[in-house]
């Protein structure tokens, strides 16, 4: 193939890989708890970070292909299931976001190390959109501390009135 890629950088990319799908499937979990609470905002919100998460690992999944590599996708950890309140699931998702922030920086690292420019351009965008994330992350936890666990039907206002969330369609999950 055209990009030669070193094995280091593949290997931390089929990691990610399973970073994002884990990441994905921790968000089911999340909406699927407040789901349960018939929380249907906070859980359309979290939902919709789980398909992001997947489109995610599936621009990880193409880099790898195209580049001629082999996509090894490794075991995903369980996602953590049951919370104690919004308050655990919220900081959970944020603390989340700050490690893959993190495994995002290594990558970049590695990139650099290899004089992989190609790589570099492809990881800028992870680097400008783990940014947004864990902002959002960080100021959803703030609305919900402020809010508190007994009004959370205005947590679901703010996601609402700030374009976080699409206004209810049919449910789907």
């Amino acid at each position: 193939s055209m990009l030669a890629t070193s094995d280091k950088l593949i290997d931390g990319f089929n990691q990610q890989v399973g970073n994002e799908m884990g990441a994905s499937m921790q968000y089911i979990s999340i909406a699927s708890f407040f789901m349960g609470q018939s929380l249907t905002g906070l859980a359309r919100f979290f939902y919709a970070q789980a398909d992001e998460e997947r489109d995610h690992a599936m621009r990880f999944v193409r880099f790898v292909v195209d580049s001629g590599s082999t996509l090894r996708i490794l075991a995903i950890p369980a996602p953590q299931s049951g919370f104690e309140s919004a308050q655990e699931a919220v900081a959970l998702a944020l603390a989340w976001e700050k490690e893959v922030t993190e495994q995002i920086y290594k990558l970049v690292e590695t990139g650099r190390e290899d004089r992989n420019f190609m790589a570099e351009r492809f990881l800028d965008w992870f680097v400008n959109e783990q940014y947004e994330e864990v902002t959002n992350m960080s100021e959803l936890l703030d609305v919900v501390k402020r809010a508190g666990e007994g009004n959370l039907l205005a947590v679901e206002e703010f996601l609402t009135r700030e374009g976080k969330v699409a206004p209810a369609p049919q449910e789907q999950a």
